[in-house]
């Protein structure tokens, strides 16, 4: 399911990699939110698409929504077989997972490619992931919450975004040190 508009947000001078995130162990009916700041926090923060193991047709359609009103390209795709995802993906595949290579030893290698696909775990990781990935990557050593980690890793690999509205967005922040204010959408001029 696409979400928002077309148009990438990649710049042609500098060349990053496409970020596909594979979310493993998703419980449609426990970790829908969670899954969801996944999802919002690998658009906003540069990946293109998103696929779910298992598929989750309703989050994918709220987060289609977010899309539709912020502008910008983002998928979220259904993947009954998330083995099949990893061994097929044409590119590296990266683990997140506090037990892995420190962050800033892997990411000038992850840097250079052209294709990347991040796996996030749930809550119980199935052993063999870590056995399929080719790099299995820590942004920390210690427990902390698969979101922090893709913002971190993303923000790391891919920059910070920056201001202003994406292509096809109904919406938009306008920045300020004090308040709030969007332009466009509901509520907004």
């Amino acid at each position: 399911m696409a979400t928002g508009s077309s148009g990438s947000r990649r710049s042609p001078r500098n060349r990053r990699p496409a970020v596909s995130v594979l979310r493993v162990g998703h419980r449609p009916g426990r970790d829908p939110r969670l899954t969801t700041h996944l999802a919002l926090a690998a658009r906003a923060l540069g990946a293109e698409r998103m696929l779910l193991h298992p598929p989750d047709p309703n989050l994918a359609r709220r987060v289609a929504q977010v899309g539709e009103g912020w502008g910008g390209s983002f998928e979220v795709d259904g993947a009954p077989d998330w083995r099949r995802v990893v061994r097929s993906f044409d590119g590296p595949v990266v683990h997140l997972t506090m037990y892995g290579l420190p962050l800033a030893k892997v990411i000038p290698r992850l840097s250079r490619t052209r294709r990347l696909l991040v796996v996030v775990g749930g809550a119980k990781v199935p052993a063999d992931l870590f056995r399929l990935a080719q790099y299995n990557v820590a942004v920390g050593h210690q427990p902390h919450s698969e979101v922090a980690a893709l913002a971190v890793f993303l923000t790391q690999l891919l920059g910070v975004p920056g201001p202003g509205p994406w292509p096809g967005a109904r919406r938009a922040v306008v920045p300020r040190a004090h308040g709030k204010r969007v332009v466009g959408g509901r509520g907004g001029k």
